[in-house]
Order: structure tokens, then C-alpha cells, then sequence
């Protein structure tokens, strides 16, 4: 009997979060539905990740919406996933239970299958109350062990080495990872998977920890990898040739690049390897003749700007010698034989116009979106010239905070670190003179225990405290669900959804619920509607400030303010919560005054040194 191999087709979340910023439209996810009908994946991914946050923010829609009319356009035909951060579900603090219970019973009501949960530390105790829950109510518990890879430490002079210095010994080794799968499929967890999401595990690794996890586990194991520094589409050959049983891949139009590798291409493989993959091509082909109307749409949001050239692998003979090179990597693949294997991928890639590996990305070794994250924020503060430095500074700021993978949130918050960091040096200031919300809450215990030790002495220096203290979820206050007045007196949430999507994206969901309830409340009155005119909130010119001012170091948005006209603020006081490149900044105020004006509100945008607080 021919060994039959699962596909999850991360297209519609994934797929185009990678590569198109997650701005697919309802209207466009409808269009494709009838053929992912008839396509006959195992799994799609279409939920979680960006996908609740961006189509609210960007797109004015429902998520729940989304995940229902994707169930009912699909059936039971694939399962449908979505992705989730453990006890963080898509913020950057723990939850409460009630609300993991409560997500967890919503998403699996409105059609969800697969929950994929990982915890950015690998902190096991941090995926069990999701994976409860997610069983609880009839779900599949699907457990990611992130992917990660050791600092490159700078070399030690032979000086150092007559000292007894010496850099610290590999983390991340195979036992490392097998020990968390191990942990988790003894917390219930259904399948793991193992997730690189800086598509930073090449060939030869993917192959033993394959191997590893198939001798020690008895539940299925997936892949999932990203094609950036381009190693993706040679490590899955790796996986699949050596057993996995679940692979994550995209459809042609919108793989490759910074998204997964084409199934088109798995496919060849497969059907090589005389494995069984139970797709209708046919359908996935009609699927792929509407993604390529629908990236073209998606053009100002195109990451990478190069189609694929057209290939139905059902319908196309490939060149002798293209075909040869599916032959080779196979071959290559089954004798590990890691270099031959990924030219062969390479060259496969590059005649049918798949962008080409990321060199940087590879050879700096840290998940590509980090990377972009870092030279947006260096280019906003106009300090492009110290990226090299931020770089340099990454493997020294990881450390220090325990050595966390970089996955998401732990690669922003390290990322924007090393950018505070180098600014610092250039400034003439210690380093750490400036640190996220978020770092401080990382080193303090509060995101779990780290793959290291942080040291006492530093925890102390950058959180106040010498212990590790974990997050408190008893002190966890729920968001404000204030009437609106103005509305037909509605409550902002009505029902358990919409205060989930509250507590999950507080400044998002304010807006996209408020502007909800009063287009429905418009419908209700008999007057014709007068449109709004939402202009934008005009700047304070500086010279209508005249007292001592508290300014944006960076440009952001304004997420709380502390303080109101007529306050006493000492200094160093903190007065202004800023986000910036996701990371939460606590603004403080360098002189000791009197409030005399609020110059921003909770949600404005700012520019670099935009006045925020004016002082008297």
C-alpha cells in the first residue's frame, strides 16, 4: 500500500500574510472557496496569526465572520486551522483562563478544526490550559516546538582563550527539541509540529529531527517552513523523504519567496516518490487561476513582486533536464547529501521564477520579517547608519534576556531592543538606557521561563526585581465595555465574541466595533445619513507650545495616556504609553511640572519629537 502524505494548505493566512501583508478581502477568500471545496486538503490554515487583527484593522470585517463563512463554504471536507500563541492567544501578555476557555469554545463553534499552539519561549506550561480547552470542546491540538538556532557569538582572541573564556554551549541542540515535543505530547497534544517560521532549518537538520521525533512519538509530526534564506523547498523534500507525515505548503501564485513551497512542486515529488497526496490538482489548479487575478489586486501590498511562471504540473511536460533535477534532488535528499540537494532545489526554483534566496537574511540568521521590523524603525528615526551595529548587538541583548527563540513576539521585542541599544551607544548613553515594555517583561518572568537563566543582576537593573516573577493573571483587568450613547445606547461588545475580540485587540477592536455599531444604528434612523468627514487631527505647531514639553522619542502611536491637565508629574514620571514597531514604550517626562495640556489622544499617530504633554 503507497504511503499516503497529508497536506495543509496555509494559502488563505500564512500564504498571504507572508507575502501580501494579510489583505485579502472577504470578497476575494469567496471567490476560491468553491474549488477549496473540491480540492480535498487535510487541513487549511486560514485563521489566526495577523489574519483577526488585520482584516478589523485594515479591512473593516468581522474575523468571526470570516471563519464561519469559510466552514460553511468548505464542510467537513478539510479541517480548518488557525494559529495561536498559547497563553499570549495574539497579544503580548498571558490571559486569564476564562478567556483562553472562551476563545478557544468560540473558534471551535464557528468552524475551527486545528488549533496550532506555540509558545514563542518553547515554555511548555504555557500551551496547556489552550490545549485543554481546545480537546475540551472537540478540537485537534496541534503543538508547535519553534525552530531556532544558537547566536553566532564573536570569535575569542587568543587572549580570551589563555583566560579560560569561553562563549556559552549550544541550547538548541536535537534533545533540546525532542525533550519539548515529548513534553507536549505528554500534555495531550495530538500532533506536533515542528514550526520554523524563519525558514532557518536546512536539510540535513529537518532530516534528523524528522527521524528523531518518528522513533520517539506516536503522533503524527508536520512541517512547517518559509522559503526566505532558501533552504524551504529542499527541507521539505528533506521531511517528507524521511517520514513525516503532514507537510505545510502554499499554491503556486502565492508561494515561494517569504511564504512556503508550491504543493505544485511537492506534487512532482510525491508522485516520484510514489507517495499518495489525495489532492484534486484539478481543483487546486482552478483554486491558482484566481490567486494570480487576486495578487495582481494585491499588487501595492506584493512583498516580493515576481509571479511564478505559469506550470500545471497535470498538463505541463517539463524539460529533460528540469525533470532530471526532481530526480536529483530526491536522490540527494535520500543520501543527506545537504549541498548537492539544495543546488538542485535552487535550480529547480529559479527556472520556474521563484525569487531567490535571501543571502542576508541567511547569512545574518534571524527570521526575515526581524529584520524588515529593524530597518523600518531605523529608517523612521533616520538612523539607517547604525543597522550594522543593532545587528552586531542582537546575539549580546538575546542572551542577556535568556536566550529566547526568535519567533514571534520574542523576535520584535529582541529586534527593537538591539535597535534601542545601538541608539543608546550612539548617543553617548549606557546600553539599555531605553527598553520596551515588553523586554522589561521578558526578562522580569512574566512571558515564562526562558531557554536560560536570566542572571539576577541584570533582571534587577532592567526590571527592579532579583527573582523571576511570573505574570500575574489575578491582577488582569478586563477592557472597558463602555454604552454608546450615540449608538441607540448599544454596549461597544454585545456578545461573548465581540468582548473577545476586545481583550484580544483592544485599540483595534474599539474602532472597528464603534464604527459597526453606528453604520447599524444609522441603518435604524429614518434622516438621510450625513456622511462624516473624518479629517485628520491637526499637529500642535511647536511654537504654540511654550512650557517644558514631553516629546515622542520615535514615531508611533499613542496607545494611553497617564496623566491629566492639572496633575503633578515629578521627574522620570512615566506620562505616555507609545507603541512603536509593536513594542509598547513607556514615555517619561524629563522635567517636574504641572500638566497644563494633553496634546495627543489614545490612538493619534505621531511623528518623531511630535510634542505629547505640555508642562507648566
Amino acid at each position: 500500500m503507497a504511503r499516503k502524505l497529508k497536506i495543509r494548505d496555509l494559502t488563505l493566512r500564512d500564504g498571504q500574510q507572508s507575502a501580501f501583508a494579510t489583505r485579502m478581502t472577504q470578497q476575494q477568500i469567496d471567490r476560491v472557496l468553491p474549488f477549496y471545496k473540491d480540492a480535498n486538503f487535510y487541513a487549511m490554515e486560514v485563521w489566526g496569526g495577523a489574519v483577526p487583527d488585520s482584516v478589523m484593522r485594515y479591512l473593516g470585517e468581522n474575523p468571526w465572520t470570516r471563519l464561519e463563512k469559510i466552514k460553511a463554504a468548505v464542510g467537513d471536507v478539510s479541517k480548518l486551522t488557525a494559529l495561536s500563541r498559547g497563553r499570549n492567544l495574539f497579544g503580548y501578555s498571558p490571559y486569564t483562563d476564562e478567556i483562553i476557555e472562551g476563545f478557544c469554545r468560540n473558534s471551535i463553534e464557528s468552524g475551527l478544526g486545528i488549533m496550532r499552539i506555540f509558545d514563542a519561549l518553547n515554555d511548555v506550561d504555557n500551551v496547556k490550559s489552550t490545549v485543554t480547552y481546545v480537546k475540551k470542546y472537540g478540537g485537534i491540538a496541534d503543538c508547535a516546538v519553534c525552530y531556532t538556532i544558537d547566536p553566532k557569538y564573536p570569535k575569542l582572541s587568543f587572549l580570551d582563550k589563555l583566560k579560560g573564556k569561553k562563549n556559552p554551549a549550544p541550547v538548541f541542540t536535537d534533545a533540546y527539541f525532542l525533550d519539548k515535543a515529548k513534553q507536549m505530547a505528554a500534555l495531550g497534544a495530538d500532533m506536533i509540529t515542528i514550526k520554523d517560521m524563519s525558514g532557518l532549518i536546512p536539510p540535513k537538520r529537518v532530516a534528523g529531527l524528522v527521524r528523531l521525533f518518528k522513533q520517539n512519538l506516536n503522533v503524527p509530526i508536520d512541517f512547517h517552513t518559509h522559503c526566505t534564506p532558501g533552504y524551504g523547498l529542499a527541507s521539505v523534500l528533506s521531511a517528507i523523504v524521511n517520514g513525516v507525515d503532514v507537510v505545510d505548503t502554499n499554491i503556486w501564485n502565492f508561494a515561494g519567496g517569504p511564504a512556503a513551497p508550491a504543493i505544485e512542486l511537492i506534487y512532482v515529488f510525491s508522485k516520484k516518490l510514489g507517495i499518495e497526496l489525495d489532492i484534486n490538482m484539478e481543483a487546486v489548479a482552478k483554486i491558482n487561476a484566481e490567486l494570480y487575478n487576486i495578487r495582481k489586486e494585491l499588487d501595492a501590498y506584493d512583498a516580493v513582486k515576481q509571479f511564478p511562471n505559469p506550470f500545471n504540473p497535470l498538463t505541463d511536460q517539463l524539460p529533460a533536464e528540469i525533470d532530471k533535477l526532481f530526480d536529483d534532488a530526491i536522490k540527494y535528499a535520500q543520501e543527506d547529501n545537504e549541498a548537492a540537494l539544495l543546488d538542485a532545489c535552487h535550480a529547480i526554483e529559479k527556472y520556474f521564477n521563484f525569487p531567490k534566496p535571501n543571502e542576508l537574511v541567511k547569512n545574518a540568521e534571524i527570521p526575515g520579517g526581524m529584520y524588515t521590523n529593524m530597518v523600518a524603525q531605523l529608517k523612521q528615526l533616520k538612523s539607517e547608519h547604525i543597522l550594522e551595529k543593532a545587528m552586531e548587538l542582537i546575539p549580546k541583548v538575546r542572551l542577556d534576556a535568556g536566550l529566547p527563540p526568535l519567533v514571534t513576539p520574542t523576535s520584535q521585542i529582541v529586534g527593537a531592543q538591539a535597535v534601542n541599544c545601538a541608539l543608546d551607544l550612539m548617543n553617548g548613553k549606557p546600553m539599555y538606557s531605553n527598553t520596551s515594555n515588553q523586554f522589561v517583561n521578558l526578562v522580569k518572568g512574566e512571558y515564562g521561563k526562558t531557554p536560560v537563566p536570566v542572571k539576577p543582576e541584570f533582571r534587577l537593573k532592567i526590571a527592579g526585581v532579583r527573582e523571576e516573577t511570573p505574570y500575574d493573571t489575578t491582577k488582569y483587568k478586563m477592557q472597558p465595555n463602555p454604552v454608546l450613547e450615540d449608538c441607540g445606547g448599544v454596549k461597544l461588545a454585545e456578545n461573548e465574541k465581540e468582548v473577545l475580540l476586545l481583550e484580544l485587540f483592544p485599540l483595534v477592536a474599539k474602532d472597528f466595533l464603534t464604527k459597526l455599531k453606528k453604520a447599524k444604528y444609522e441603518l435604524t434612523k429614518p434622516e438621510k445619513k450625513v456622511e462624516e468627514k473624518n479629517e485628520p487631527k491637526a499637529a500642535v505647531a511647536a511654537d504654540a507650545v511654550t512650557g517644558p514639553a514631553v516629546v515622542a522619542p520615535m514615531p508611533g502611536r499613542i496607545l494611553q495616556v497617564l496623566v491629566k491637565p492639572g496633575d503633578t508629574v515629578k521627574k522620570d514620571q512615566d506620562v505616555v504609553v507609545l507603541e512603536a514597531m509593536k513594542m509598547e514604550n513607556s514615555i517619561a517626562s524629563d522635567y517636574a511640572g504641572v500638566v497644563k495640556r494633553i496634546l495627543v489622544a489614545e490612538g493619534d499617530a505621531v511623528a518623531a519629537e511630535a510634542p505629547l504633554v505640555e508642562l507648566e
